[in-house]
C-alpha cells in the first residue's frame, strides 16, 4: 500500500509541472529564436535558470559619444571588418559593429552622404520591416539603421547597427554628413595643398551718404572751407555741388535753398533674375575624370558645372575625399583633411581570340594597369576654371567637401542628394 501511494503521488507531481518544463521554452534574442529548458526532476527545476545565448557580435561596451570635439562629422563603414567608425573634427570618437549586404544583395561601396533621417521608419520594399533610427544614403533603399547583428554580412544591402550605436548616432548627425563605404577601415588625415579652396574675403562695402531727411533727421549740410566764406550770415544752398564755387556766387547764393528730393533707393545695375538664389549650407564639389567636369552643389541642390582640364588624362586620378574642417588665418584660410579610398588594381585580363580549329594556344592580351595618382598629384593635374574657384570660395564653409575621382556621377545622384560616387 505504501509503495502504491508513493508511486501515485510521484505521478501527480510530475503531471503538475508546466508544459515548458517538459518541452522547452522559446526566447527571442538579438540573433533569432532560441530553445531553452529541458525536462528535469522537480528538485532541479527549482534552481534551474534558462539563459539566452547572446549575439557574439554584440559588444559588451560601446565606446565614444561622450565629449566630442566640435567640427564636421564623418562616417566610415568597413565591409571587411564589419565595423562603422564615427569621426568628429578628424578625431575618432566611436566605433561599433555592423552587418552589411550578402553577396546576392551587396552593400554598394563608394562616397555617400546622409540624405534622409526617420526615427521610426518602416521598409517600403520588404513588407514594412522596422528600420529604427534610419539614416538613408541612397534613394534606392540603402540606409544605416538598427538591426540584427549575427556577426557577418546578412542584410539586403543596408548597413545594420546595434541598438546602442544607432540610438546614440541618431541625434548627432545631420543631413549631408559624409559616409564612406569601403573594403578596409579608413581614417582621415590632415592635408594641405595650394589648390584646395580658401574662403574669399569680401571687400568692405563703401558707406553711401544718404539724405537723413528720410528718417526725420536734419538734412546734411555741405562743409565749406572757412577761407571761402566771406559772409557767415549768408545762406548757401545744399544743392551747390562744388564748395569752391560757392563763394563767388554773389547775390545768387542768397536765394532760398532748393527743395531736396528724398533719397532714392540704390538700384543695382543688374537684374534680379540674373543673380542666382542665395542658399546656405555646406558646398559639395565633385571633379570627374570620366566626365572632365567640375560639379558644384550646395544644400543638396545643384548650382553649376563647368569643364575642366586634366593633365595626362589617361592616367587614373584615384578617389580622394577632401573635407573642410575649420576656418584659419582670420577667415583667409581653411583647414582640410583627406581620406583616399583604396583602388584595387585589376588583375591582367586575358582576352582569348575566337575559337579556332587549330591546336595553337590563344594569344593573351594583357591590359597594363596604371597606378592612380596620390591626392597631391591628382590636385596638381587638375586645372580648374578661375570662375569656379572664385564662386566656391564665396560659398565655402566648414563641412564643405571636394571629391576627386576617375568615376562619373553615380546613377543614384539625383534630387536632394550630394554627389554619390560608386567605387564598385
Amino acid at each position: 500500500m505504501a509503495l502504491i501511494s508513493g508511486a501515485a503521488f510521484a505521478l501527480l507531481a510530475g503531471s503538475a509541472q508546466p508544459a515548458e518544463a517538459q518541452f522547452g521554452t522559446r526566447f527571442y534574442g538579438t540573433g533569432g529564436w532560441y530553445m531553452g529548458g529541458t525536462y528535469a526532476p522537480v528538485r532541479r527545476h527549482r534552481a534551474t535558470t534558462v539563459r539566452v545565448k547572446r549575439d557574439k557580435s554584440d559588444p559588451k561596451k560601446e565606446t565614444g559619444f561622450g565629449e566630442m570635439p566640435k567640427g564636421p562629422l564623418q562616417l566610415v563603414v568597413s565591409i571587411g571588418t564589419q565595423k562603422v567608425t564615427l569621426f568628429s573634427n578628424g578625431v575618432r570618437v566611436a566605433q561599433g559593429p555592423v552587418s552589411t549586404g550578402v553577396p546576392g544583395h551587396p552593400t554598394p561601396m563608394g562616397v555617400f552622404s546622409v540624405i534622409e533621417k526617420d526615427r521610426y521608419h518602416h521598409s517600403n520594399i520588404y513588407s514594412g520591416a522596422p528600420m529604427p533610427y534610419m539614416q538613408r544614403i541612397t534613394w534606392s533603399g540603402v540606409a544605416l539603421h538598427e538591426g540584427v547583428l549575427p556577426g557577418h554580412p546578412a542584410s539586403h544591402g543596408c548597413i545594420r547597427m546595434s541598438h546602442d550605436f544607432a540610438m546614440k548616432l541618431w541625434p548627432v548627425t545631420k543631413l549631408g554628413v559624409r559616409v564612406i563605404v569601403t573594403r578596409d577601415e579608413l581614417a582621415p588625415a590632415e592635408f594641405a595643398h595650394g589648390k584646395l579652396f580658401v574662403p574669399t574675403l569680401k571687400p568692405a562695402e563703401p558707406q553711401i551718404a544718404m539724405n537723413a531727411a528720410t528718417d526725420g533727421a536734419a538734412p546734411p549740410t555741405t562743409k565749406l572751407a572757412e577761407a571761402t566764406i566771406t559772409d557767415p550770415d549768408r545762406v548757401i544752398s545744399d544743392a551747390v555741388p562744388d564748395p569752391i564755387k560757392a563763394a563767388p556766387l554773389g547775390d545768387d547764393a542768397a536765394k532760398p535753398p532748393a527743395t531736396l528730393d528724398p533719397a532714392k533707393p540704390f538700384v543695382p545695375r543688374y537684374k534680379a533674375a540674373d543673380q542666382p538664389t542665395k542658399r546656405t549650407g555646406q558646398v559639395a564639389v565633385f571633379v570627374s575624370r570620366k566626365e572632365k567636369k567640375i560639379f558644384v552643389r550646395q544644400g543638396l541642390v545643384p548650382l553649376f558645372d563647368l569643364p575642366v582640364t586634366i593633365d595626362d588624362p589617361d592616367r587614373p586620378l584615384g578617389t580622394h575625399v577632401f573635407t573642410a574642417m575649420a576656418v584659419t588665418d582670420n577667415g583667409a584660410g581653411m583647414r582640410w583633411n583627406l581620406m583616399t579610398v583604396p583602388t584595387n588594381p585589376s588583375a591582367p585580363v586575358e582576352e582569348r581570340e575566337g575559337r579556332r580549329r587549330s591546336k595553337e594556344p590563344p594569344k593573351p592580351v594583357v591590359h597594363h594597369w596604371k597606378p592612380p595618382s596620390t591626392a597631391a598629384q591628382a590636385l596638381d593635374r587638375i586645372q580648374l576654371p578661375q570662375e569656379a574657384v572664385e564662386r566656391i570660395g564665396e560659398l565655402l564653409v566648414p563641412g564643405s567637401s571636394l571629391v576627386v575621382s576617375d568615376e562619373g556621377l553615380g546613377r543614384e545622384t539625383g534630387r536632394f542628394t550630394e554627389f554619390i560616387v560608386l567605387t564598385r
